[in-house]
């Protein structure tokens, strides 16, 4: 059975009161559970950023996070799965280049 057979009670009808639309893939109950300051991690669990807002279909990205300081957006279709407070992006998510690196120094 897959998952949207598990939210209809008939082929192609949703449970009455549930939220059945799909947003790209993701579906809509799911982001409703993302909230600010929740943390993002990549597929392996390491921090790649904090979540600032919910715009549309993107995750915004805090710039604290952000080697550059700015504004960096995820894809709602690259999370995996929402576990407490931590969101996990799947495998090959496309993660923009100088995230969860501001911690991070150099040796030179």
């Amino acid at each position: 059975m897959t998952l949207d057979e598990a939210w209809t009670d008939a082929p192609g009808r949703p449970l009455v009161g549930c939220k059945q639309r799909k947003t790209k893939g993701f579906y809509m109950f799911e982001k409703l559970r993302i909230k600010e300051h929740m943390e993002v991690a990549n597929a392996e669990g390491l921090h790649v950023g904090t979540v600032d807002a919910v715009e549309n279909d993107a995750i915004k990205l805090t710039k604290s996070d952000s080697a550059d300081d700015m504004h960096h957006f995820l894809s709602l279709d690259d999370v995996e799965k929402i576990d407490d407070n931590r969101i996990y992006l799947k495998e090959g998510a496309r993660i923009p280049e100088g995230l969860g690196n501001k911690a991070v120094t150099e040796d030179a």
